[in-house]
């Protein structure tokens, strides 16, 4: 309790105390100067984690739902295998793999030209909110599925049994029967990666040399160059507030599903 109170919950009130202090006392000068010169990140970066969120939820359902539900055993087991690797990675090994990657000369195009698919001079970078969503995906896919995988594997085998011997294919089975009662543990997950994608400054940073960009970088920059802590800490408040309705959108199904049953 000592530790959440010390990490987290005094940094947090002081963070809130910063956005709303200024010399003459409580002030929402801070708040509005933030949107006034950082909108276009704000929207920027609401628009980047929605877009990652929805490759994430897609990719780890049809992973999750393959090592489910999957019949070709050897494939499961490669998957199962293969999926969980960019686990292990830091987002800033991920920025740099993916500038190596995804940039003009990068590995990317540089195969594609190889095999015909694509001509030296159409060559371009994915240094900008494309590069931005690829790597917030495919950092946090894992993390997902691996949540996703397990609930999935909790759900009672013979109701997708039932639903299979009734003529139900696979996927309607899975969007049906197995994925609803999942659903849950999928929302927890997608907040838990909105949060960290909210948080991460070495990918943005990497990815992104001008503007619009995320929000951590420009609340980096007013820090590191301005020293204007009340700003920088409004422009969290806009993070705050994105992650506060995400959750409150999770707790909303949720007390539905409870009062359903």
């Amino acid at each position: 309790m000592t530790a959440v109170v010390l990490l987290y919950a005094l940094p947090l009130v002081r963070s809130l105390a910063s956005a709303f202090h200024g010399d003459d006392g409580l002030t929402v000068a801070h708040v509005v100067r933030a949107f006034t010169l950082y909108g276009r990140d704000v929207a920027f970066s609401i628009g980047v984690s929605l877009g990652a969120l929805v490759l994430i939820a897609i990719a780890s359902i049809a992973i999750a739902g393959y090592l489910t539900l999957g019949a070709t055993r050897w494939a499961v087991r490669v998957l199962r295998w293969l999926y969980r690797w960019p686990l292990f990675i830091p987002f800033v090994v991920a920025g740099q793999l993916s500038r190596s990657f995804l940039s003009t000369n990068g590995m990317m195009n540089t195969v594609l030209i190889e095999t015909g698919l694509l001509s030296a001079q159409s060559a371009q970078s994915f240094l900008d909110w494309r590069g931005l969503i690829l790597t917030f995906a495919w950092k946090q896919i894992p993390f997902v599925t691996l949540l996703l995988a397990g609930a999935m594997a909790a759900v009672e085998p013979s109701h997708s049994e039932a639903a299979r011997n009734l003529g139900a294919g696979r996927l309607r089975a899975l969007f049906h029967i197995v994925l609803p009662q999942a659903a849950p543990t999928l929302w927890v997950g997608l907040i838990l990666s909105l949060v960290a994608m909210l948080s991460v400054l070495s990918v943005p940073m990497m990815l992104i040399a001008g503007n619009p960009t995320m929000m951590t970088s420009m609340m980096a920059h007013r820090i590191t160059y301005y020293g204007d802590y009340g700003v920088a800490n409004a422009l969290g408040l806009f993070s705050y507030a994105l992650t506060a309705v995400t959750a409150w959108v999770y707790l909303r199904l949720t007390l539905a599903r409870e009062t359903q049953r």
